[in-house]
């Protein structure tokens, strides 16, 4: 594959995450986070059951899933359902943007639990000093916030360390289990368990056509296609390319938040984004593994 065509999919990913922000703040005019969700990923969950059997082999995926389905059970949960929930209700409080901007700390959150409960990477020197530049500038975000919109940016810094975790989980736990088989079984699981607080809070009376449209967006492009995009450049180039998506995700949301929000973009802002993504670049070197004594012979 020529070197182009990871970046068109890098490009075409980051314009799909930078506008969930602005569908999850329309849709959360009309309808409670966890109806929101409900919606987004049983679409999302549906459209991968139909679209992973023609990318991969299903009886392999469906190997996959019975051989992993305790730690695609806990993912899901962790790194989809809860999720996917306080960015909703944190966007029903703070505007799409400074949500992207906050969810930009996930490396930061991955590095600070990396050093302190996966001693199998040795967090030191450069990444520390990441992670605390980081955290200033996810504390300049909140702290700058009026009391109305604190909860809310705690909600999506909850979000983007339960991402963290989801990820350092992911790999320790699923690192045999194909890709499109991990996307396939969280969604699912995700989906399963938010239903019943998703149809308890349904709206009594049926939701404009822009809710809809939100709704559908966001399950069936920002969810299923952006999860296919994403794996596709971890397998053609690497993950540490694919995670370049951090730096464009930001303005990008801003950029919608701006346009199609009438969202302004303050000095605090543009300040945590600047600390974030220098934590980020200082946080997110590649990790030194720590050596393990060989095992002793049979």
């Amino acid at each position: 594959m020529t070197r182009s065509r990871p970046i068109v999919l890098l490009g075409a990913l980051a314009l799909i995450w930078g506008s969930s922000f602005m569908f999850i703040k329309v849709a959360d005019r009309e309808v409670a986070p966890s109806t929101l969700i409900l919606g987004r990923l049983w679409l999302a969950a549906l459209t991968l059951v139909v679209v992973v059997p023609l990318l991969t082999d299903a009886r392999t995926v469906a190997a996959d899933l019975r051989a992993h389905w305790r730690p695609v059970v806990v993912i899901g949960l962790l790194n989809t359902a809860v999720p996917f929930w306080l960015l909703s209700w944190g966007e029903t409080r703070i505007d799409s943007g400074l949500a992207s901007i906050i969810q930009a700390s996930v490396p930061i959150f991955n590095a600070m639990l990396a050093f302190g409960f996966f001693h199998d990477e040795r967090v030191t020197g450069r990444r520390l000093l990441g992670v605390a530049v980081g955290f200033v500038g996810v504390a300049v975000l909140v702290g700058a916030q009026p009391h109305a919109k604190l909860l809310g940016a705690l909600a999506v810094v909850g979000m983007a360390l339960c991402y963290a975790a989801g990820g350092l989980l992911t790999r320790r736990h699923l690192a045999s289990a194909r890709p499109h088989a991990i996307a396939l079984g969280t969604s699912v699981a995700a989906a399963i368990a938010v239903t019943p607080a998703g149809v308890a809070q349904a709206p009594s009376d049926v939701p404009g056509w822009k809710t809809f449209a939100s709704i559908a967006v966001l399950g069936t492009v920002c969810t299923a296609l952006a999860y296919l995009i994403f794996f596709t450049i971890i397998a053609r180039a690497g993950a540490g390319y694919a995670a370049l998506v951090t730096y464009l995700v930001p303005p990008v949301a801003l950029g919608y938040g701006a346009i199609f929000l009438d969202e302004g973009v303050g000095v605090s802002a543009l300040v945590g984004l600047v600390l974030i993504l220098a934590g980020v670049t200082l946080g997110t070197r590649r990790a030194v593994r720590v050596r393990r004594p060989a095992a002793a012979p049979a």
